[in-house]
């Protein structure tokens, strides 16, 4: 499936228009379906892990093909990839999560938070004042540095506001966004072992996720409590 799915990917980046896509709507139907399936195998391995997965169900994770035009300058109807993203709450969640890209030439895995609503940020800068220490020796593990080198993410040019230039943990506090990734060649999803992949890349990062999370708690109910 993962070679037919990079296959189809490949040809509507080069027929990105309705009539070709309607033409090839059974095609597509099927292939989402096989993706659709490997995203509940990759639930179900995260819902052994925390619960709070285990009430979602693929749909609740895969995005749509249809892109929103409506404010783009690139007014091409479908995405060129397949994603999902395995958050409790669903795509949707305002919190940190694991992501899974399949494009021809530029597939990924990644884990984090992508621009958090701004007091989320705030919770998220609060947690790295409170306990930095702990975030550095979770970035600075052999198991996560080696596997996915150093976070990514935007960063401010200056020291956010209530924070002094220099804070021990600044480099943190300017972020952002919080993200983990590892690159997935073209071979890996044609050797069929696309989930497992995945299922190794998430459970690395389940750390990074847990420290984002507690913040992330904060911000909802003031428990911190995971």
């Amino acid at each position: 499936m993962s070679r037919a799915l990079l296959e189809f990917l490949g040809e509507l980046s080069l027929n990105n228009y309705k009539e070709w896509m309607e033409a090839q709507r059974a095609r597509y139907l099927e292939l989402k379906d096989g993706f659709l399936d490997q995203v509940g195998v990759i639930l179900t391995f995260l819902s052994k892990q925390d619960p709070g997965f285990s009430v979602l169900r693929p749909k609740d994770c895969v995005f749509r093909q249809n892109r929103d035009v409506r404010f783009s300058a690139n007014k091409q109807p479908y995405k060129t990839n397949m994603s999902a993203y395995f958050a409790v709450g669903g795509k949707k969640s305002e919190g940190p999560g694991y992501y899974l890209h399949v494009q021809p030439g530029e597939s990924f895995l990644a884990g984090g938070i992508w621009m958090p609503a701004p007091e989320t940020l705030k919770k998220i800068r609060q947690e790295i004042d409170y306990a930095g220490q702990e975030l550095v020796n979770i970035l600075s593990a052999k198991e996560i540095k080696s596997y996915f080198g150093p976070l990514e993410g935007d960063q401010l040019k200056t020291s956010p506001k209530d924070y002094d230039k220099n804070h021990p943990f600044i480099h943190y506090l300017k972020y952002k966004s919080f993200i983990l990734s590892k690159k997935i060649t073209d071979d890996q999803v044609f050797s069929g072992e696309l989930v497992p992949i995945a299922q190794e890349a998430f459970l690395k990062m389940n750390p990074f996720i847990a420290f984002l999370a507690k913040a992330v708690e904060q911000a909802e109910d003031g428990s911190g409590i995971l």
